[in-house]
């Protein structure tokens, strides 16, 4: 289920570990849940956990070398083992592949189930990649029992299960979980070799949770730009400014992110499944400061937007409702925010940006602004192919109705805490 991958090739298929049903329903229901999205013209994007495996089916006695959990360079000492790594997958008796894994498929693993004590154990004879994350000296080890990248017999069955994947299900592309946990360079062969086989463009995005953007851009280049990443930099700033009110400097928002840096290759968000309250990684962006977020990552050039389930339906078991004004932005993303961006990042507590649109999509063109502050107004311009239009704000935070000068200009007002989305009144 979900994180604990134990079998690959049972997506709620099989009578194993006690249930037929995944997590996520039968084979049967996973199927149709892709066919119900393609139906309705969406594409999937399939969530893969390639860097462990859980749930063994037997153990084996293996020497290994504790390391240091602090530091996985530092061998603390050396011992016999017995640990699970005998996945025989019994119940499916070896339908869609007969591969079975043993203590020669993984690194490490965290449990000797001979002393039943928990630490990062390293198998005998076997190396921590060396382009991981630098983290805890190597971050190559997580959890579970870690598959060893360096083996031929390893890719060789990643690659079978990938192609059987994609042709199995139809899923249209990847989002790819942990890669600072995974040799940097496998994702170069693994997508490459499943795009030229299967003539598809399968994009993809990583999950590497790092707000050091040039550790992310090294990532990306280590890769191949093999894939996209989230913005974790991004996110961690419209954390900082939700949580620091008017002392944030809102003209730094973008600042070293991956969104400035390597724009084609950011998956922007505001939050996700791993921020949200309650879980490892939470920084919940405070809901007076979403509305801004949420206008930064849909309605500028930079990144493809990513909207949280959370966020646009509510989460009612933690009480949380829906974002305000967000279908509102998700529509004006479509209608609005096209053409030329002229950015107006020059106070720490009043920003905005205009895109000047396009005469292929009629009514397009906008001004956002936003502030953290007092509110106020900021001089910006649209193009002079809006000169002497009236713009309206559609978030229903100002009630003026602002005719442009001849250059496309005026003086954008917003009040304090809040975002203005400006369009021309005509296509409002």
């Amino acid at each position: 289920m979900g994180y604990g991958v134990y079998d690959q090739y049972d997506l709620g298929e099989f009578d194993q570990k006690g249930s037929v049903p995944t997590k996520y329903g039968t084979k049967d229901q996973y199927l149709a849940a892709i066919r119900a999205f393609h139906a309705q013209g969406m594409e999937v994007l399939a969530d893969m956990v390639l860097n462990h495996r859980m749930g063994a089916d037997g153990t084996e006695t293996v020497r290994a070398v504790k390391d240091a959990d602090y530091d996985r360079n530092v061998q603390l000492e050396e011992t016999r083992i017995k640990a699970w790594t005998k996945f025989t997958f019994p119940g499916r008796a070896g339908k869609y592949s007969d591969f079975q894994w043993n203590w020669k498929h993984f690194s490490g693993v965290d449990y000797d189930e001979k002393t039943h004590q928990g630490a990062v154990y390293r198998l005998a004879g076997k190396s921590w990649a060396d382009q991981v994350d630098p983290e805890n000296g190597n971050f190559d080890y997580l959890m579970g029992a870690d598959l060893d990248m360096s083996s031929p017999e390893v890719v060789r069955e990643l690659d079978r299960w990938g192609r059987w994947y994609l042709d199995f299900t139809g899923v249209d592309g990847f989002r790819m979980d942990a890669v600072k946990h995974i040799s940097f360079p496998f994702f170069a062969h693994w997508l490459t070799k499943l795009r030229e086989d299967t003539g598809r463009p399968l994009p993809a995005v990583g999950e590497y949770w790092s707000a050091d953007t040039a550790q992310l851009c090294e990532f990306l280049d280590r890769s191949g730009q093999v894939m996209r990443l989230f913005d974790v930099p991004l996110h961690q700033r419209f954390f900082q400014a939700s949580e620091q009110g008017p002392a944030f400097d809102m003209s730094a928002l973008v600042w070293d992110t991956l969104a400035e840096r390597q724009p084609d290759m950011a998956v922007t968000f505001v939050d996700n499944h791993d921020t949200q309250p309650g879980q490892a990684l939470q920084s919940w962006v405070k809901d007076w400061f979403k509305p801004m977020a949420y206008a930064m990552i849909l309605l500028r050039q930079s990144g493809v937007p990513c909207v949280f389930y959370g966020d646009l339906y509510g989460i009612p078991h933690d009480g949380l409702a829906p974002t305000p004004g967000l279908e509102t932005l998700l529509n004006a993303r479509q209608k609005y925010a096209w053409g030329r961006q002229t950015s107006y990042f020059d106070k720490p507590d009043l920003v905005g940006w205009t895109r000047s649109g396009d005469a292929a999509v009629p009514g397009s063109g906008m001004a956002a602004v936003m502030s953290n502050g007092e509110g106020g107004a900021k001089l910006m311009c649209t193009g002079a192919g809006h000169a002497g239009e009236t713009f309206v704000d559609i978030l229903g935070g100002r009630p003026e109705r602002l005719t442009l000068d001849e250059t496309g200009s005026a003086e954008f007002p917003v009040d304090g805490g809040k975002v203005s989305l400006w369009v021309s009144e005509k296509a409002a």
